[in-house]
């Protein structure tokens, strides 16, 4: 129902942000990633989930798309509602959540509050089964010297963790092909999302 809302940030409390658009304050239920990147008085624009329940119905906004998509991943799995969601991604970031879940980290989904070991063993089982991860990445065809080092150092796992976040290796491929494949996986993920233009 609602993409995204732009406008002035007239109120940030413990996880809550308020933007005023048109004259109407949008009560967001926010992460503390997303929050690092408000302040009271500027615009702002967040990309928005709208819960709706039987006794409430809740705005949910996040700072990047990466963010939305990875909390609708999260609430996706059984057991894992919309507070759960928000408290690992205010935990972790999109791409150490993909990077956990592509590489089977349950220590790092535990760090979010209110995850135990069972249900990080859980998300990443849901979220691998889901989205088919596996060791070898699809190389696109026709490479040349700009994408010799697809396959080497840590791009592998790099393109792993960013399909988790929904993105396919031909996606990234014209991106990815360029950085350093020896630069730690998540470290990759930033610099490709920011060539990308979606972080």
């Amino acid at each position: 129902m609602y993409y995204s809302v732009r406008g002035e940030v007239i109120y940030l409390g413990p996880g809550v942000a308020v933007v005023e658009c048109g004259g109407v304050g949008y009560k967001c239920q926010t992460t503390l990633n997303t929050q690092k990147n408000l302040k009271i008085n500027t615009e702002a624009k967040l990309y928005t989930y709208l819960s709706v329940r039987e006794d409430a119905m809740e705005l949910f906004g996040f700072a990047t798309q990466e963010e939305l998509s990875a909390f609708k991943l999260l609430i996706g799995v059984s057991g894992v509602g919309p507070k759960v969601g928000i408290a690992i991604l205010s935990a972790l970031s999109p791409q150490q959540i993909a990077f956990a879940i592509s590489s089977g980290d349950v220590k790092t989904v535990t760090l979010a509050q209110g995850v135990g070991k069972k249900l990080a063993q859980r998300i990443i089982l849901e979220l691998k089964d889901k989205f088919n991860i596996g060791t070898d990445a699809e190389i696109p065809s026709g490479g040349n010297a700009a994408t010799s080092g697809y396959t080497t150092g840590n791009v592998p796992k790099a393109i792993e963790a960013l399909g988790v976040l929904g993105y396919s290796s031909s996606d990234v491929a014209p991106f990815i092909s360029t950085l350093d494949s020896t630069l730690p996986v998540e470290q990759l993920i930033g610099e490709t999302l920011k060539l990308m233009g979606r972080n």
